[in-house]
């Protein structure tokens, strides 16, 4: 995963901005399912799903971590 991507969830983090947590989590969710379903078989395109899926579970950890945030108050 890149450094910008953990960048920018650290950023939505410090911000407290779970939404946009979620609506990013959401967007590269319908990528990786996109290059599923309408991705060129004639390319290895592993590369891209194992990166989509670091950075859904990067984004779910700082999505978690805002909740422990919450309900420590």
């Amino acid at each position: 995963m890149s450094e910008a991507m953990k960048m920018i969830v650290d950023g939505y983090v410090r911000l407290k901005d779970r939404e946009s947590l979620e609506q990013l989590r959401n967007h590269r969710r319908r990528l990786r399912q996109e290059i599923r379903e309408h991705g060129d078989n004639a390319l290895d395109q592993s590369y891209s799903l194992q990166t989509f899926d670091a950075e859904v579970l990067v984004i779910e950890a700082a999505l978690e971590k805002l909740r422990g945030l919450s309900a420590s108050g």
